[in-house]
This record gives C-alpha cells, structure tokens and sequence, in this order.
C-alpha cells in the first residue's frame, strides 16, 4: 500500500455548543489540516496521486474556512464545530474533489499543537 500525504493550515474562530467549558465560548484556532491518499498501485511515472493536485484542492477548500466564523458557514451552521466533524467534512469535500479513481485514507486536524482528530472511512 503505497500513501501520500499533504498539509496545509488555515486560522478560523468557532465555540462548541452544548459544551460546558471555556469552549462553549467564541474563541480561534491556527489549525493544521492533513490529507492522505492511499493506494496499491502507481502510475506510468511512479506517482500515486500528484501532490500539487492535493495541495491545490486542499487549498480552495479550506479558503472557504480560512479566516471565517466556523458556526456561520455551511454545514457548521448546523452541525458542531467539532475537530472531529471538520476532519470528516474535509474527508468528504477532499473525496469529491479529487474523484472516485483517489482513496482518500484518512484526513486529520490539528486545534493545537498537541491535539488532533483523525477521519478514516
């Protein structure tokens, strides 16, 4: 199995809801966003899955997040701004972006340093 992998950042304010902490209030993230893609086989040249490709749909989607109040922006606005659903979401839109020939593995999101969320299918 052969995987690729890019990351790109994007800065963004969010607040959980239904959460009791300091979370719950409005607060930002630098986060780190990262995409695999996984596969068995490579092309003609060697290459699984160009990384300027992944790197350039990564970027367009996360320019609709960069420097956005996540809970204003679809489909934050109605589910919660969690690492967990962001990295899901950027599974999703990554997946559609590339195409049904790329498998994309796994996406993760770093808030911080120290904490991230991890989406495998």
């Amino acid at each position: 199995m052969f995987e690729v992998s890019v990351q790109e950042t994007f800065a963004a304010a969010h607040f959980l809801r239904g959460y009791q902490g300091k979370c719950e209030r409005l607060h930002g993230h630098n986060y780190r966003v990262e995409v695999t893609v996984a596969g068995e086989k490579l092309d003609s040249i060697g290459m699984l899955c160009d990384f300027v490709v992944i790197k350039r749909e990564l970027r367009k989607l996360l320019e609709r997040l960069d420097h956005y109040h996540l809970n204003e922006v679809p489909p934050f606005d109605e589910i919660n701004t969690t690492a967990e659903n962001v990295a899901h979401y950027i599974w999703m839109e990554m997946q559609k972006a590339l195409g049904a020939g790329v498998n994309v593995s796994q996406t993760r999101v770093w808030e911080t340093d120290t904490c991230v969320a991890t989406y495998r299918p």
